[in-house]
């Protein structure tokens, strides 16, 4: 199994001392998947600055490689943005980083790159995808040029801002599926070919459980015992969540997530539309 380890300018994940000598080393690195973000003030048009921004990264993980970085946000400038992919095409070509990732990137900011880097798209763009916000143009555009979609967390949609009427049909079907609302969410993401990363920090023994229990393994349990149903998704129920896709944006959900609250210009604001 591979343990994805995420490292940004808020966290840092230092993995433990490796075992001694060289294949020890080796066999403890690559059962790990290291990413690490670019936020927006790390964009720039200095590229020689990114590219040690991101070495400093790699020397404070005690790695000699990231198997992804990626660019945050789009929220900066074509300029900035451009610079800062280039530098990570030169990491990447001078054996840095394994692949480039982009995150919360629309058809405007990603025709920006296929334009500048035909041959150079990211290996993936990281969305805040759900049954409620799918993003069907983007995610139709990364399909069509091999460009992986993943699905960053839905924490805020069981909050006061979150889609109610559409929560609700979630807990139902959740509850008729013997699952947890997470659950089902993954297992969506999952049956819809996203790539998904459950979160794996917790304080509490309740909180380890959740997560165990929301994690790949959780819902991918074919039987349950005590006459429950697998938590494989049906047809049906999987029609009925794509049903609930009403684009709620993120400046609707109040999603803070690469930008602050002074960027979120009204409920329709999202970062894919800023070009």
């Amino acid at each position: 199994a591979t343990k994805t380890i995420a490292a940004g300018l808020a966290f840092r994940a230092k993995a433990a001392p490796p075992p001694d000598g060289l294949a020890g080393r080796r066999g403890r690195r690559e059962g790990l998947f290291l990413s690490h973000k670019l936020s927006n003030a790390q964009q720039s048009t200095d590229v020689v600055a990114v590219r040690r921004a991101v070495k400093n990264a790699i020397a404070e993980l005690g790695a000699q490689y990231l198997d992804l970085v990626s660019i945050h946000s789009p929220l900066t400038d074509q300029d900035r943005r451009l610079a800062t992919y280039q530098a990570l095409v030169d990491l990447r070509d001078s054996g840095f980083v394994k692949s480039i990732g982009v995150c919360n990137y629309g058809l405007g900011s990603l025709a920006e790159l296929e334009e500048e880097f035909d041959k150079d798209l990211p290996a993936i763009n990281q969305l805040e995808l759900s049954p409620f916000n799918m993003h069907k143009d983007v995610v139709q555009w990364c399909g069509l040029h091999g460009v992986a979609v993943g699905c960053s967390a839905w924490s805020k949609l069981s909050g006061t801002d979150g889609p109610a009427e559409g929560w609700a049909v979630l807990a139902d079907i959740a509850k008729n599926k013997g699952m947890t609302k997470a659950q089902v969410l993954v297992r969506w993401s999952l049956q819809k070919g996203y790539a998904c990363v459950p979160r794996s920090a917790a304080a509490s023994k309740v909180e380890r459980l959740a997560i165990a229990e929301n994690s790949y393994g959780g819902v991918n349990s074919q039987d349950l015992g005590e006459g429950k149903s697998s938590f494989i998704l049906s047809n049906e129920e999987m029609a009925v969540l794509d049903g609930l896709d009403v684009e709620y944006r993120a400046g609707k959900l109040g999603r803070i997530d690469g930008w602050t609250a002074e960027d979120i210009a009204g409920i329709d604001w999202d970062p894919t539309l800023i070009i």
